[in-house]
């Protein structure tokens, strides 16, 4: 469970955070949700799919890293194999947590960092200084504060972003089976995506209303990131053929 502590220079004065990437620090994750403020960045890399909350019944973008629940086919030798990570990845062991406090009669919430004390990455005792010996921010926590606006702002951004695509028929369901090899066959289920041929035949003013909106540039990043979907069936196609290759060396 996480231990979730509001951040500070004094408590956490000594605080460290490993900066590499394996499963033993939660890396082994097939997707991660994605942010419009990034989706810029992540469709020259990744695939950006919608995916339905169960609990709440809204729309949340992710991207595809593996074609298993815990398969993250960009990870690699303790290396994320991208130029570009995404801001959920990235963000560690912070969030954004509000502090309530009354101004003039008023109650008011503040944005605050937050930090999980049992997250792996912390636990590791090892990596980048939180902060400075004096107290100040190190430029890593900068950086992590940067990330986490991102976050932030695209989180209530994409809700109603993804609201206006269903509300016009644009996001339909993906069957995504893919036959990687005569002896492998791979799918995943639960992801959606933006209908090409529905957001084309949408008429002037409909469009003009997602472009007013900030919207109809995500549609189109979202489309145009599926073309990364090679890339995903190539690098899993390169593990398999070593997976038989180890295999059979190991045979003789």
């Amino acid at each position: 469970m996480p231990r979730y502590e509001m951040l500070n220079n004094i408590a956490h004065r000594d605080l460290r955070v490993a900066t590499g990437f394996g499963p033993e620090y939660g890396d082994a994750v097939g997707m991660v949700p994605a942010y419009p403020s990034e989706f810029a960045e992540l469709q020259r890399e990744y695939p950006i799919f919608l995916r339905k909350d169960t609990a709440t019944g809204e729309w949340q973008s992710v991207v595809l890293l593996g074609f298993e629940q815990h398969e993250n086919l960009f990870l690699q030798d303790g290396r994320w194999n991208a130029s570009y990570l995404p801001g959920a990845a990235a963000k560690g062991p912070f969030l954004i947590g509000f502090q309530e406090h009354q101004v003039d009669g008023a109650f008011t919430q503040d944005a605050v960092l937050h930090v999980d004390l049992d997250h792996p990455r912390v636990k590791a005792m090892q990596g980048e200084p939180v902060f400075l010996p004096q107290g100040g921010n190190t430029p890593y926590l900068d950086h992590i504060a940067g990330v986490l606006r991102g976050i932030h702002d695209g989180h209530a951004f994409g809700a109603d972003m993804y609201a206006m695509f269903d509300a016009k028929g644009l996001i339909q369901p993906l069957a995504l089976d893919v036959q990687i090899d005569p002896q492998h066959r791979i799918g995943v289920n639960g992801l959606h995506a933006i209908d090409r041929d529905r957001l084309a035949l949408l008429d002037g003013p409909a469009l003009a209303e997602l472009n007013r909106a900030g919207y109809l540039e995500g549609a189109y990043l979202m489309l145009a990131s599926l073309h990364n979907m090679r890339r995903l069936i190539a690098e899993k196609q390169r593990r398999l053929r070593m997976h038989d290759a180890a295999v059979a060396a190991g045979g003789h």
